[in-house]
């Protein structure tokens, strides 16, 4: 037979759907509820580790949520889990809500995760093993059904959310009611139907296998099984979806073909469903979509081939970097391959900081928004940079400053508080510690040549004297003024920038920044540290000042909510900073009594170690009762734990001890190294 477009086809083959006693076409109820994003919470992330696969999953609570395509900022799912349905006592229970959710990665040597779901009325269980496609954009799952119960039904349920929103997507059941007609879609070389055993034809048009896709614009994703799919509909939330029938019913009462502009969900019942393999592919169009999903790996199909192919990927990715002891391998493994993992695979070096959308709720989902932190900014990019140096990954270092440099750095020189993968900025203010951190990153790199001095660090070296040391923003992009861990990534940056502008001949400007940092450095006592704050009778540093005077007791208002309050009284261990970049001594005794202060007010004790908030009184993050930060429209909420604030303080106790021990090694008998 001689092949026709699949453009030409499908519409035509639609057309005849209500006349065959299908479905009916369109699904009522536009444009259903408000859009949702997952939890943040994530369990696992993955992608391949080459680049010519550019989709990326993440994992939690049990489902896998949002999938990205073409790149690292745009998320096009919200949920894709299984439903189980008792047909006899019509008890609905989905694997989000209703199972114990466990996670395992099955290597140490790749992104390789399986989740594994019981039921929490132990009649079920379903374990899902994910990998993408090598050279593909497609999401692989292997799926396994156990249940002792013969009646039950297992169902997919798949909620698209195309090009970062909910709403605004289209979404189609491909059903085919013959095994004669499944041969006509094989000569278009859509993927073939498995012809049962017995075909019972019914008058509802059930006993249909089917395919589905999902479309906002130039972004399909294309859903296939490699068993039948029967009762298989394309609805909008809440009104016309296929769970919201089953709660209802314990049964699919309509089934529909199309839902039109708007947040749309499809389901299906799965046939013979013991273990099979689902796979999701994206492309411009479902023709493209489709294509993804069936493309081969060396010849080979199907998900064996695909998992070891993925694998493979990531092992050659370890064996290029560091090995630790070996108790600490895989959690060093999993590490490295994170932050691989979040970098986009077009714009070299611009990794974003989460591939996650925070208290992602409400009508924020609706619209297409690629905020949250889909995002790069340049001090977490600077942190990323000096991970890949210590993993011994240098070239992802060097790719990430040269997408600082030549991407993300504005004409003047300084670098915007956060931006889009083409660097044009996102939110606008502007935080000098972002403005730094490059410059000490060039110099770690040993990038210190005459193209990049002059058009890169001098400009930011400039822009930092001019405009330091008070900040318009600091880390926690929240406040202005006098800030130690900004004040200190301006002096490391500046001393970084003299040392680069020497070697390239530049010593008047060498001096000056060295002159700067030198100022700023002996003032940031005076600016940031109080004498009679009330959490210490010595002296500690604040979180910041507005004007430079921590003893005046000047009123500083806390966003989200969280009220006025005297400027002494709010602390975070950003001090540390200080310490880390060499510019105060781990055993300087204001550090230390900060340190102190800090422990007393903002440290909790956890069963798995010393967590840490930003700073007292903080109103970022979900309420106690689960209510997201911003429930009300307010943005208050209460703060929360910040896990990489234990990492901070890691590495000032390793310089803490590593003072320590040297000292002991001259036979100072005060210092104790027991801790160390």
């Amino acid at each position: 037979m001689k092949y026709i477009s699949l453009k030409i086809f499908l519409p035509f083959a639609f057309c005849f759907l209500p006349f065959l006693g299908f479905a009916q076409p369109l699904a009522p109820g536009a444009p259903g509820k408000d859009a949702q994003w997952a939890t943040a919470g994530k369990q696992g992330v993955g992608t391949s580790a080459n680049l010519e696969s550019k989709v990326w999953f993440t994992l939690a609570q049990g489902v896998m949520t949002e999938v990205y395509y073409p790149d690292v900022t745009v998320a096009n799912v919200h949920i894709l889990q299984f439903v189980v349905v008792n047909p006899k006592t019509k008890k609905v229970e989905t694997e989000q809500d209703d199972a114990i959710h466990q996670i395992k990665v099955l290597r140490p040597d790749s992104l390789t995760f399986q989740q594994i779901n019981t039921a929490k009325s132990g009649e079920w269980k379903i374990t899902k093993t994910y990998a993408t496609h090598p050279y593909g954009n497609s999401v692989w799952i292997d799926v396994q059904f156990e249940t002792k119960l013969k009646d039950l039904q297992l169902y997919f349920f798949y909620d698209p959310s195309m090009k970062n929103s909910g709403m605004h997507d289209s979404a189609t059941t491909y059903r085919f009611k013959s095994f004669a007609v499944s041969e006509k879609i094989k000569s278009l070389k859509l993927p073939p139907i498995k012809k049962p055993e017995k075909y019972v034809p019914e008058k509802d048009g059930k006993n249909i296998a089917a395919y589905f896709s999902a479309t906002d614009s130039d972004v399909t994703s294309f859903l296939y099984f490699d068993v039948d799919v029967r009762e298989s509909t394309s609805g909008f939330l809440g009104m016309s979806d296929g769970l919201t029938q089953l709660r209802e019913k314990g049964f699919l009462t309509e089934l529909y073909d199309f839902a039109n502009n708007g947040n749309v969900v499809q389901m299906g019942r799965i046939v013979n469903p013991k273990r099979f393999t689902v796979a999701l592919g994206f492309g411009k169009n479902v023709e493209e979509a489709h294509k993804e999903v069936f493309t081969p790996v060396k010849d080979k199909t199907g998900f064996k081939a695909i998992l070891a192919e993925y694998e493979k990927g990531w092992a050659d990715y370890i064996k290029s970097i560091r090995k630790v002891d070996p108790k600490y391998q895989a959690q060093f493994n999993m590490a490295a391959m994170q932050l691989k993992a979040h970098e986009d695979k077009t714009i070299r070096g611009a990794n974003i900081a989460s591939l996650s959308v925070p208290w992602g709720g409400g009508t924020n989902a609706n619209e297409a928004n690629i905020g949250g932190y889909h995002l790069i900014w340049s001090r977490d990019l600077y942190q990323v940079a000096t991970a890949f140096m210590a993993l011994g990954d240098k070239d992802a270092a060097i790719r990430a400053l040269n997408f600082l440099f030549k991407v993300q750095q504005k004409p003047d020189g300084s670098f915007p508080q956060n931006s889009y993968l083409d660097g044009k900025p996102f939110w606008g203010s502007l935080q000098l510690d972002e403005v730094a951190y490059p410059l000490i990153l060039a110099h770690e790199l040993g990038l210190h040549d005459k193209e990049t001095y002059e058009k890169h660090v001098k400009k930011a070296a400039d822009f930092i004297v001019k405009n330091g040391p008070v900040t318009p923003q600091e880390r926690w992009e929240e406040e202005a003024g006098y800030s130690p861990s900004t004040i200190a990534a301006e002096i490391a940056g500046l001393v970084c920038a003299a040392e680069i502008a020497r070697k390239n001949g530049d010593l008047q400007s060498a001096n000056l920044y060295l002159k700067t940092a030198d100022e700023w450095a002996a003032n940031v006592e005076k600016w940031t540290v109080t004498t009679n704050g009330k959490h210490s009778k010595e002296p500690y540093y604040v979180r910041i000042t507005q004007n430079g005077k921590p003893d005046a007791g000047e009123k500083i208002e806390l966003n989200n909510g969280a009220g006025f309050f005297d400027e002494r009284e709010i602390v975070d261990a950003g001090f540390l900073e200080l310490v880390r970049l060499g510019i105060k001594s781990p055993d300087d005794k204001i550090i230390q009594n900060s340190v102190k202060v800090v422990d007393e007010v903002i440290r909790v004790r956890t069963p798995n170690g010393d967590g840490f908030y930003r700073y007292n009184n903080d109103g970022y993050g979900e309420m106690d009762d689960g209510r997201r930060w911003n429930w009300d429209g307010k943005y208050t909420g209460k703060g929360r734990l910040w896990a990489l604030l234990s990492g901070e303080r890691g590495q000032y106790e390793i310089a803490d001890c590593g003072l320590r021990i040297a000292d002991l090694k001259t036979q100072d008998s005060r210092l104790k190294t027991q801790d160390c």
